[in-house]
C-alpha cells in the first residue's frame, strides 16, 4: 500500500514530466530552463532538483536505475534461453519500466532530434554495453565450464544495442504507429541474416 508520501511524490514529479516534456516539444530541449519547468510545475528549483538530479535526468530517467533492472532482467533469464533472447528480454523490461509508451514516444523522439542529449544517451548506453558483457560472457560459456570469449559476447552485446536503438528512432519516426518489438525483430533479422 502506498503512503500518502509516496502519492503526493508520484504526483509531484508526474507533473514536473508534463511540464518539461511539454516545454522541450514547444520551444526545445536547449532552450528550456530548469527554473522555468519548476515555475510552470508549481514547485521550486530544489524541489525538482530532489527528483530528477540533471535536467538530462527529466528526458532519460533514472539511467542507473535503468541499468541495473537491465542487467538483473538479462542475468534472471532461463540457462538455456540464447543471449540474444535474454538481452531482448531485457529490453522489453525497461522500454517501459518508467514511462507508457505515449510518454515513451516523445521522449525517445526528444531523444534523436536533440544533438547534446543524443550524445549523454549513447555515453549512458555504452556504460550498459560494457557493464552486460560479462553477463553475455558467462551464458555464452553455459555448459563449458568457462566464459566466452570477450569478442563474442562485445560483438552480440554491441548488435543488440544498435538493433534497439535503430528500432527506437524508426518508431519514434513513425510516431509508434509500427509496433517496436518488430522493428527491432526486423532490424536483428537483418543483421543476423545477411551479415
Amino acid at each position: 500500500m502506498t503512503t500518502l508520501w509516496e502519492r503526493s511524490r508520484q504526483v509531484a514529479v508526474q507533473a514536473i514530466l508534463d511540464t518539461a516534456v511539454r516545454l522541450f516539444a514547444e520551444q526545445g530541449y536547449e532552450q528550456t530552463t530548469i527554473a522555468q519547468i519548476a515555475r510552470e510545475a508549481g514547485v521550486s528549483q530544489r524541489s525538482l532538483f530532489r527528483y530528477f538530479g540533471t535536467k538530462e535526468d527529466l528526458v532519460c530517467g533514472d539511467q542507473e536505475a535503468l541499468g541495473e533492472l537491465l542487467k538483473r532482467t538479462v542475468e534472471q533469464q532461463p540457462a538455456e534461453m540464447s543471449a540474444w533472447d535474454a538481452l531482448r528480454a531485457g529490453f522489453e523490461v525497461i522500454l517501459t519500466a518508467n514511462h507508457p509508451p505515449e510518454r515513451a514516444l516523445e521522449l525517445s523522439r526528444l531523444i534523436f532530434d536533440t544533438p547534446s542529449l543524443h550524445a549523454r544517451y549513447i555515453e549512458k548506453r555504452l556504460r550498459w554495453q560494457a557493464e552486460l558483457v560479462p553477463i553475455i560472457r558467462a551464458r555464452l560459456g553455459n555448459g563449458s565450464g568457462r566464459p566466452a570469449p570477450d569478442t563474442q559476447a562485445k560483438a552480440i552485446v554491441a548488435t543488440v544495442f544498435a538493433c534497439i536503438d535503430t528500432a527506437t528512432e524508426l518508431w519514434a519516426g513513425h510516431d509508434g504507429r509500427i509496433d517496436l518489438a518488430d522493428l527491432y525483430d526486423q532490424c536483428l533479422a537483418a543483421v543476423r541474416d545477411h551479415g
